[in-house]
C-alpha cells in the first residue's frame, strides 16, 4: 500500500511532467504558425517551390503515423504479454486448465482441494459393475477398506508445472497416472470379487466354440456360430475392478473392459470353413443307379452317414459303409441264382426255382468304381459293373428272345423278340442212368460250329453245337430217327438237348452267347398232351408271368456239382451212324405251310425255314410228339420213326453230365 507521502510524491511529479508539456506544446505551436506565414507571403512568387515543400512534408507526416502505429502495437504486445504472465502466476498455485490425476478432474485446484476431493470421494464410494445380460454389482469402498493416501505426488506434479506454458493447455488434456492416492485392503477385494454372482458356475456359462452341425436332410452342414458365455476370467476381472476403485469410477462395464472369455475358434475361423466345404461336397455329389425303368438315388440323405471326422478338420469316407451299399444293390437288383416265372407256350405259368442266369453286380469293382465318384465329388448317373448280365431290368429278366424247353413234354420253343421261331421235339437226359438235364435258366455259354464232342472212349462230331449249363447243351443229332416221346426215359442222352439238324441249325443261326435258356417241368404236358398256345407265338411280350417272392441268396441256390452218376459210355454206345440212321426226308414228311401257323416274318419249320408251325406237343408235321415217333419220320428219324438201337448213334455218347441237376463237375460235353 502506498502512503499518504508516496501519493503525494507521485501527484507532484505527474504536476511537475504535465507542465513542462505544456511549454513545448505551445512552443510547437508557434514554430508552426511562423512558417505558416513564410510560406503564405511566398507563395505567389515561389509556387514550384511550395510543391515541393508539401511532399516533404507529407512524407515527414506518413513516417510520423508508421512510427506512432508500430509504437502503439508494440504498446499492445508488451501489455498483452504481461496479461498473459501476469496470468501464468496463479498456476505457481492451482494445476493447469484440463489435468487429470487417475481420472479425477482435478483443473484450478490446489494439491490441498485435490486432497480434500479424494477423501470425499472415499467416503460412501461405491463401483457399479454391469454385467453381461444386464445384471449389476455393487462393490462398496467401505467393504474393502478404502481410504486416501498421499505421498507427496500431488504436490510435485504442481512444482513441475512451468507457469509460462499454461496457455498450451487450454485445448490439451493431460492425465497423470499414481499409485498413492487411495488405498484399499487387498484381501477384502479379493474376497469382495470372488463373492460376486457373475462368477458362479450357474451364472458364468462358459463360452462355446463354433463348430459344423449335424446333417441337416436337404440342405447338408452348417456352421453353427461360437456362443461367448457370460464367464469372466477371474483374473482380469480383479484388475478391471482395482483400476477402475483407483480412478473414483461410479460405473465398470465388463463388456467394455474386456474381462469375458473368449471362444477359441470363431464362425469365420479359416480351417472350420475349409472343413465343412470338405463335408457339403460330399453330401452334394449325387450318384443315379439305372435299373430300366427303375433308378436308385445315392444322395446326402445316405453319403452322410460314411463320412468321418479325423479330428483335426480332415474328413474320409468310410469304405466298408461303401461295400455295404453296394451289397444292398445286389441283394435288391442282382436277379442270377433268383426262381424265375415263366408264361408258358402252353398257357400255364411255371416258376423255375434254380436260375444261374440274370443280372449279377461285380460287388468287388462297384465299390471300388463308387469310391472314386465319391473321391471326385462329381455327379452322375450309371449302371453298375456286372460279372454278368440279362436281357432287361424290367419284367423277367430273360426278356423275349430264349429257348423254351419243356422237359416233361420232351418239346422245345425258340423265340426271338416275342416272335417264335421255330419249335421242335427233343431228346434230354437219360432218366433211367440219372442223366435227367436238370431244369433251371441259364445263359449260353458259346456257340460253335463243327464241334466234336468228347468223353471216355468216344469223340462225337456235331455241326452245331450250344453250351448252357457247363457240359450240357443243345446240338443236332443227326444219328437219331426219332426224337420226342419217351425215349429220353431209357435211352436219352446223357444230359444234352439232341435236335433234329435243321432245328439245331436254325436255333444256331439266331441264337448267341449270353441268351437264356430256360429249361422245366410241367405237369400234365407228357405224353398224350396238346396245346394250341403256340399258334399264337408264345411270345413273352404277350405273356407277363406273375412276380416271385424274392430268392435265397447265391451262396444258396447257385447249383453244386456232384461225382455220383458219372456216366460211363459203352462201346455199344459209341455212335455209328448207318445209311438207314441218316436223316432222309421224304416227300410225305415234307410239312405243308398254313396261314395260320406261320408267325410274322420267322421261319418255324424244325426241319427248314418255310415249313408248317407244329402245335406244342406234337412234332413238325403236326402229330403227337409224346409218343416218340411220326408217321412221316420227320428230320433225324429213321424209317420206322424209332431209335436205331439203344445205346447206338441214337443214344448218349458224351461224358460230363453230373448225374444229379447242377452244373457239370468237368468241361466234357454231355452228348
Amino acid at each position: 500500500m502506498e502512503t499518504e507521502n508516496q501519493r503525494a510524491g507521485h501527484g507532484r511529479s505527474r504536476g511537475k511532467w504535465n507542465r513542462q508539456k505544456r511549454k513545448e506544446n505551445e512552443e510547437k505551436n508557434r514554430q508552426s504558425g511562423l512558417n505558416e506565414n513564410t510560406q503564405n507571403q511566398a507563395a505567389p512568387n515561389h509556387a514550384a517551390q511550395d510543391s515541393e515543400n508539401q511532399g516533404q512534408e507529407r512524407k515527414r507526416a506518413g513516417r510520423k503515423i508508421a512510427v506512432a502505429v508500430g509504437g502503439a502495437v508494440l504498446t499492445a504486445a508488451v501489455a498483452a504479454g504481461a496479461v498473459y504472465v501476469g496470468m501464468g502466476q496463479k498456476y505457481k498455485r492451482v494445476y493447469f486448465p484440463n489435468t487429470t490425476i487417475n481420472g479425477l478432474d482435478v483443473s484450478g485446484l490446489t494439491p490441498e482441494e485435490t486432497k480434500t476431493k479424494i477423501t470425499e470421494g472415499t467416503s460412501g464410494y461405491t463401483l457399479t459393475l454391469q454385467e453381461r445380460g444386464g445384471a449389476d454389482e455393487v462393490i462398496c469402498g467401505s467393504e474393502i477398506g478404502l481410504h486416501p493416501e498421499f505421498d507427496g505426488t500431488l504436490e510435485q506434479i504442481l512444482q513441475n508445472q512451468s507457469t509460462l506454458a499454461w496457455g498450451f493447455h487450454v485445448g490439451r488434456y493431460v492425465d497423470y497416472t499414481i499409485d498413492t492416492m487411495a488405498a484399499f485392503d487387498e484381501t477384502k477385494l479379493s474376497d469382495a470379487v470372488s463373492g460376486l454372482n457373475c462368477l458362479k458356475p450357474e451364472q458364468a456359462a462358459a463360452p462355446e466354440d463354433a463348430y459344423i452341425s449335424d446333417y441337416i436332410s436337404g440342405t447338408g452342414y452348417e456352421i453353427v456360430p461360437e456362443n461367448p458365455g457370460a464367464k469372466p476370467d477371474p483374473q482380469l476381472l480383479s484388475d478391471a475392478v482395482k483400476d477402475a476403485i483407483l480412478n473414483f469410477q461410479e460405473t465398470l462395464s465388463l463388456e467394455e473392459a474386456d474381462v469375458y472369455e473368449k471362444p477359441q475358434i470363431t464362425a469365420d475361423n479359416e480351417a472350420l470353413n475349409a472343413e465343412l466345404a470338405a463335408w457339403n461336397q460330399y453330401v452334394h455329389t449325387t450318384v443315379t443307379y439305372r435299373f430300366g425303368s427303375k433308378n436308385e438315388v445315392l444322395d446326402g440323405e445316405k453319403i452322410h452317414t460314411w463320412l468321418v471326422s479325423d479330428g483335426q478338420g480332415g474328413v474320409s469316407l468310410d469304405e466298408s459303409k461303401i461295400g455295404e451299399y453296394v451289397s444292398w444293390l445286389a441283394q435288391t437288383y442282382n436277379t442270377a441264382y433268383k426262381p424265375k416265372t415263366l408264361k408258358t407256350s402252353y398257357g400255364q405259368t411255371v416258376t423255375i426255382s434254380k436260375s444261374v442266369y440274370g443280372w449279377k453286380i461285380n460287388q468287388s469293382e462297384e465299390t471300388a468304381a463308387l469310391k472314386q465318384i465319391l473321391l471326385s465329388c462329381e455327379s452322375q448317373e450309371r449302371e453298375p459293373v456286372y460279372s454278368q448280365t440279362a436281357a432287361s431290368h424290367d419284367g423277367n429278366d430273360y426278356g423275349n428272345t430264349y429257348a423254351e424247353i419243356n422237359l416233361t413234354a420232351q418239346h422245345m420253343f425258340f423265340y426271338k423278340e416275342g416272335k417264335l421261331v421255330v419249335e421242335s421235339d427233343f431228346v434230354s437226359g437219360n432218366e433211367s442212368r440219372g442223366w435227367s438235364t436238370p431244369a433251371g435258366v441259364y445263359p449260353l455259354t458259346y456257340k460253335q460250329r463243327n464241334a466234336t464232342l468228347k468223353g471216355e472212349n468216344y469223340a462225337t462230331p456235331v455241326s452245331y453245337w450250344m453250351p448252357f449249363n457247363g457240359g450240357i447243351g443243345m446240338h443236332d443229332a443227326y444219328w437219331r430217327s426219332s426224337f420226342g416221346g419217351k425215349i429220353y426215359k431209357t435211352n436219352g442222352s446223357h444230359g444234352c438237348i439232341n435236335l433234329p439238324p435243321a432245328v439245331a441249325k436254325t436255333i444256331y443261326e439266331n441264337i448267341s452267347a449270353g441268351m437264356p435258356v430256360l429249361c422245366y417241368h410241367l405237369d400234365g404236358s407228357g405224353s398224350g398232351a396238346t396245346s394250341t398256345t403256340a399258334q399264337n407265338g408264345g411270345a413273352a411280350s404277350e405273356t407277363k408271368p406273375q412276380q416271385t417272392q424274392p430268392a435265397q441268396t447265391e451262396s444258396e441256390t447257385k447249383p453244386q456239382p456232384t461225382t455220383a452218376a458219372q456216366p460211363q459210355p459203352t462201346t455199344a454206345a459209341q455212335p455209328q451212324p448207318t445209311t438207314a440212321a441218316q436223316p432222309q426226308p421224304t416227300t410225305a414228311a415234307q410239312p405243308q405251310p398254313t396261314t395260320a401257323a406261320q408267325p410274322a416274318s420267322q421261319p418255324t419249320s424244325a426241319q427248314s425255314p418255310g415249313s408248317a408251325q407244329a402245335y406244342p406237343g406234337q412234332n413238325s408235321s403236326g402229330q403227337n410228339a409224346s409218343s416218340g415217333s411220326s408217321s412221316s419220320g420227320g428230320p433225324g428219324s429213321g424209317s420206322n420213326g424209332t431209335q436205331s438201337s439203344p445205346g447206338g448213334p441214337g443214344g448218349a455218347s458224351g461224358s460230363g453230365v453230373s448225374s444229379s441237376p447242377g452244373v457239370s463237375q468237368t468241361p466234357g460235353p454231355g452228348n
